[in-house]
């Protein structure tokens, strides 16, 4: 089993001292920093671009960011995250008319690479790509905003995936985003991830480093370990 990563999603943390937040989130304990990018196109709801990115940057983060695109179309904004630097690039199938060529022009900007499934999108082109995918991601909620509930049949997808990478021999990593958080983490991982997002489980409590702590506590520990 890979080292568990986890990566707060800065769409729950507190905008108006958010370099700030990421600091103490890492200070904190956390791996990577996810981005959350919408565009109120392809998801209903508008999140942040590129600036953003730069900002913490600039801010001096030197952890690696997370950029999940929930935009339509992807290749325009691809090469704007890469340059503000962004280190992973992942985008929706749906999203892309080329999947390939997506992923290509993500490795052409210098960044790895990964391919987002919603709760209801089977994983069928995975299995075209999978030489060209660094990480992949399930979605566990519908995507568009935070602070929903698990869909407990993201498990069994993560079980299929799983099995998948294993079969490919290549180092993808597995990722798991929505409503992830202390009293399931174990299970999700049990399942087959060893990356996982969290927004409000970590930026809405008082002590991020309790609650990182306590992930990676029962994520080691297994299901039913309190």
């Amino acid at each position: 089993m890979r080292e568990l990563v986890i990566a707060p999603s800065i769409l729950a943390a507190d905008f108006a001292r958010l370099g700030e937040e990421v600091d103490q989130v890492l200070a904190a304990g956390a791996d990577w920093v996810h981005f959350d990018v919408m565009d109120n196109h392809y998801v209903p709801n508008l999140s942040f671009g590129p600036l953003v990115c730069q900002a913490l940057r600039r801010h001096g983060v030197q952890a690696p960011i997370d950029v999940h695109l929930m935009v339509r179309p992807v290749d325009r904004i691809i090469p704007d995250f890469a340059q503000a630097g962004a280190s992973l690039i992942s985008f929706h199938p749906e999203a892309s008319d080329h999947v390939d060529r997506s992923l290509q022009l993500i490795r052409e900007q210098g960044c790895r690479t990964g391919l987002v499934f919603n709760p209801a999108t089977p994983l069928d082109c995975l299995r075209y790509v999978m030489d060209k995918v660094d990480l992949v991601l399930l979605m566990s909620v519908n995507p568009g905003f935070g602070g929903q509930q698990f869909l407990p049949g993201t498990l069994d997808k993560l079980r299929e995936a799983r099995a998948l990478i294993d079969a490919s021999g290549h180092a993808i990593r597995l990722q798991v985003d929505g409503g992830v958080g202390p009293r399931n983490v174990a299970e999700i991982v049990a399942a087959g991830a060893d990356t996982v997002v969290a927004g409000s489980a970590i930026f809405g409590q008082p002590d991020y480093a309790s609650v990182i702590a306590d992930m990676r506590r029962r994520a080691a520990s297994g299901p039913g370990v309190s």
